[in-house]
């Protein structure tokens, strides 16, 4: 079986839409999805081991290269208890650029009062830490940020957390113009610059959420 029938049976069998596949890696949507199950993309093998992810497979499994499936080890549910929400810390994202977006679970937890939920299911949030300076000084390294999921920004010139390149996230102020072909990745920490994704590249880009509580441990 080649890799993109494989990719859309294991799609089917975890009864997942296109649609959801391309927010889970990245693509703008449902077509680019189409085209790589008919075959007609080859994939690098970054994009296969996030492929690989979002299906709670092995690379090896995924390119037909070993029988059984090994399923990754899912994150734990919120624990919800009358007023505070335990969120797994599930990975880390970089107030810089080149990051790997990283989603595991070390048993890194965090307790959330659920009043800052503002009436969202718990369902709609994640928690991630952050790696980096460049959104210094409203982010540092080792915030933890509630993040609430959205596949679209209200407006430019919002944070959102952003995957770029395909496999790569990052913390940033968001600019773009509706209707144009490039958005810009601007850090608040004006040592460092800001990056503008444009053309094809934007085929790799996907909002995963807004910032909309920080999280930080002061000093003794």
């Amino acid at each position: 079986m080649e890799i993109h029938d494989m990719i859309k049976l294991l799609r089917v069998k975890k009864g997942m839409s296109q649609e959801q596949l391309a927010a889970k890696t990245g693509y703008r949507d449902r077509s680019s999805i189409a085209k790589i199950e008919s075959g007609k993309v080859d994939l690098s093998q970054s994009k296969i081991a996030l492929f690989a992810a979002a299906l709670h497979t092995t690379p090896a499994h995924l390119m037909g290269w070993e029988d059984t499936p090994t399923e990754s080890i899912p994150f734990p549910a919120p624990r919800i208890t009358e007023d505070v929400v335990t969120f797994p810390v599930i990975g880390e994202v970089a107030a810089g650029y080149e990051h790997i977006a990283v989603e595991d679970w070390d048993g890194d937890t965090i307790d959330i009062p659920a009043q800052y939920l503002r009436g969202h299911n718990v369902s709609e949030f994640f928690v991630l830490t952050v790696n980096g300076e460049s959104m210094y000084p409203l982010f540092v390294p080792g915030d933890k940020v509630l993040v609430l999921k959205q596949s679209t920004l209200n407006k430019s010139g919002d944070i959102g957390v952003i995957r770029y390149d395909g496999d790569a996230a990052t913390l940033k102020k968001v600019e773009y113009v509706t209707g144009e072909d490039w958005m810009r990745l601007v850090p608040l920490n004006p040592n460092y610059p800001p990056r503008t994704i444009e053309g094809a590249d934007l085929e790799a880009c996907s909002v995963l959420g807004v910032p909309r509580l920080v999280l930080r441990e002061l000093g003794e």
